[in-house]
């Protein structure tokens, strides 16, 4: 804890369901396992590497069977640290901190809409209707390099509570049902009610979540 802090990540896989599938599972497999095997770096360096590492293994995996050309995945890793919290990023699952009932987004989506958003080019609701949602614009494996965002560190204090999850649940629990329910309930059930009331309002994607209080 002292030395490495807690690592926690979740990885959300595209293309055909086996593809998206190894690709996500290799994500945080290798991600946690170059971590930790990373001992004389720092720990923003040491998980900027394995993140690195992680999508050379699925890029080169992907290109010795066709069945997984161009497969890919998100990831999203939270490092819980004595100095503060660490965010490596790629692609548009999410990381959220709330505190004291304000729910706060510390990732940014590496999609379409939200870059297209970012430079200021969506003047009206109109424009935003005509983007498509799931088109993704970085993520772990299709290429030989990624860019990874690396933000923090953030502050912790004693109960923050951290959510990762995959856009499966963000496209159907709003923010602000996202922070009532975190604040209400202890991590597991929060999980387990954030998972069911995704997949009561029709469940299309993958719905993934990890909640860590402090």
């Amino acid at each position: 804890w002292l030395n490495r802090g807690h690592l926690f990540a979740v990885a959300d896989g595209m293309g055909a369901h086996a593809a998206g599938e190894l690709a996500s599972e290799m994500a945080v497999n290798s991600i946690s396992h170059h971590y930790c095997q990373h001992r004389q770096l720092s720990p923003p360096e040491a998980i900027l590497k394995a993140v690195h590492e992680a999508n050379s293994e699925i890029h080169q995996r992907g290109q010795l069977n066709t069945e997984f050309h161009n497969m890919g995945t998100t990831c999203s890793s939270l490092l819980i640290l004595p100095q503060g919290a660490l965010v490596a990023h790629v692609g548009d699952s999410r990381i959220y901190r709330l505190r004291a009932n304000q729910l706060e987004q510390l990732t940014f989506d590496h999609s379409l809409f939200w870059e297209v958003r970012a430079t200021g080019q969506i003047r009206d609701s109109e424009a935003a209707i005509n983007i498509p949602k799931n088109v993704i614009t970085r993520s772990l494996g299709p290429q030989p390099k990624v860019q990874v965002d690396l933000e923090g560190p953030f502050e912790i204090q004693a109960h923050d509570v951290f959510l990762i999850c995959s856009d499966g649940l963000t496209g159907k629990v709003s923010d602000q049902e996202l922070g009532l329910i975190l604040n209400l309930l202890p991590p597991q059930e929060a999980v387990s009610l954030l998972v069911d009331l995704a997949n009561v309002r029709g469940g299309p994607d993958n719905i993934t979540a990890t909640v860590i209080k402090i």
